[in-house]
């Protein structure tokens, strides 16, 4: 509530400031107008709490209190003790709180901390090559020693890389508290030629395992954790769905996740969410694979794929094809994290906003995760994907943010609680 209160009084201050400023004579000098502004602003902040007050499945969000469902009580009085933000209230930005304006805006309004990466590009069974960013952190004070310094490997969004503003918030936390990072980007993304005619998509976790061995291989002694972000998510989330609790892994995170392919692709067709989300990342996936498509003239047919016109024409004309799918729906089923929730081995917490239309709240597997202590969700009843915007002006941090960094502290730190729990 001290947040809210904050926001409010600056918002109060800063239109105190504009009226002494900007309004001279007339009707606002008269005292009418500024009475209407004031009457307007009240309207509206009552409007903004009322509306930020929401119900999932039946349980009340208290000014935007989170939800946290746990498969088992140990995993949620460790996030209560560590990682308390998880509990704590998230107000969102009052003048951008709607779900598709939080998703837009994101990556203009926050800010791109500079990054000094160091590119490795490691090879692959199939004679392909993934193009890996380090961040080594070499003036970290708080682990001197680069063989134990916590390692994290961040995985981006459906076309996403390194470059990805959510991504450089995370590396600028990470370095905060002295750890390294790593990140995964996927296939033929990040400007590296491709070698052979395959690209990537979520439900193969080949190129992950690969990655995850590899870092593992060289800092065996470190903490290592993963976090990933939308389709980084969902990837991290069948990997660990399917290797239980043989992975180097100690913990994940991962944030926006969409649980079920069917029902994102569903909420991304309708009309509004078309013409705003789904049309744009087609052409991004087309763009992608385009700059590549001598590698594919064997495989797909190219001009077919660059007439789709939205995700689900391009993964039917493309991403089926590629990995060897009968069916779109072969594909989608497989690519869904839900399925394989019950199965994750190691602590994950995972950020969703129920007003995502990414990832449509009736898909959220609440249920499934009480069966897995292993399991956390947070729950926000705004937020948007992979925006979870605060304050006035939320350019350097949001709540997503303030989960990650909480959330790895809380691991590296006290990981070792949960397994005497």
């Amino acid at each position: 509530m001290q947040r809210l209160a904050m926001d409010l009084r600056m918002l109060s201050r800063e239109l105190s400031l504009y009226l002494e400023h900007q309004v001279r004579v007339g009707f606002f000098g008269s005292g009418v107008g500024l009475s209407l502004i004031l009457g307007f602003s009240v309207a509206y902040a009552c409007y903004y709490l009322s509306s930020i007050a929401k119900t999932l499945h039946g349980c009340w969000f208290s000014f935007q209190k989170p939800q946290l469902v746990t498969g088992g009580e140990s995993f949620s009085r460790f996030l209560q003790d560590h990682c308390p933000v998880v509990t704590e209230t998230y107000y969102p930005t009052v003048w951008c709180w709607e779900s598709r304006g939080q998703t837009l805006l994101r990556p203009f309004i926050t800010s791109k901390p500079p990054v000094q990466y160091r590119n490795e590009l490691i090879k692959t069974a199939d004679g392909g090559q993934i193009s890996l960013d380090w961040f080594d952190n070499g003036n970290s004070t708080c682990y001197v020693d680069a063989s134990t310094r916590p390692t994290i490997l961040l995985l981006p969004g459906l076309t996403g890389t390194s470059k990805e503003s959510y991504i450089l918030h995370m590396i600028h936390l990470s370095e905060e508290l002295g750890y390294r990072c790593v990140v995964f980007n996927n296939r033929g993304v990040a400007g590296e030629n491709l070698l052979t005619p395959r690209t990537y998509c979520c439900a193969n976790t080949e190129d992950l395992e690969t990655v995850i061995h590899h870092v593992y291989s060289l800092y065996p002694s470190a903490p290592f954790l993963a976090a990933g972000v939308s389709m980084g998510g969902m990837l991290l989330l069948n990997y660990l769905g399917k290797t239980g609790p043989k992975t180097p892994l100690m913990a994940a995170a991962t944030f926006s996740v969409g649980w079920n392919t069917f029902a994102c692709s569903e909420s991304l067709e309708k009309p509004l969410n078309w013409l705003l989300f789904n049309y744009y990342l087609t052409t991004c996936l087309q763009s992608s694979v385009n700059k590549h498509r001598h590698m594919f003239a064997k495989e797909v047919d190219m001009d077919h794929v660059m007439k789709a016109k939205s995700i689900r024409e391009f993964d039917k004309r493309f991403t089926a094809v590629m990995f060897g799918y009968q069916t779109i729906d072969d594909y989608y089923a497989d690519a869904s994290p839900s399925r394989r929730l019950k199965s994750v081995g190691i602590p994950v917490l995972c950020l969703n906003s129920v007003d995502d239309v990414f990832s449509p709240s009736h898909a959220i597997p609440i249920e499934t995760a009480k069966q897995n202590p292993n399991i956390a969700l947070v729950l926000t009843s705004h937020g948007g994907h992979i925006g979870f915007l605060e304050g006035i002006w939320p350019r350097q941090c949001t709540y997503m943010d303030r989960v990650f960094k909480q959330f790895v502290q809380a691991m590296v730190e006290h990981g070792h609680e949960l397994s005497n729990m």
